[in-house]
């Protein structure tokens, strides 16, 4: 469970820098930057679809504070 959450959450850091380095070397209208982007927003919406179905399968739970 957790390998996969750091696995998305690297891949993502990942896009991120590659849009940043496409976005200082290449010109800002260049399609590696937007791809780099929407590849960024898709692992991203696959990381908050796969967190919320793991908690409503009971596979993660909330933590609870003690009081």
């Amino acid at each position: 469970m957790k390998f996969i959450v750091f696995a998305l959450l690297a891949a993502i850091l990942i896009s991120l820098g590659s849009g940043l380095y496409y976005l200082s070397r290449d010109d800002a209208d260049s399609q590696k930057v937007l791809k780099a982007l929407k590849i960024r927003v898709v692992l991203s919406a696959v990381l908050i679809i796969f967190l919320v179905a793991s908690w409503y399968m009971g596979w993660i739970q909330p933590p609870t504070r003690p009081i």
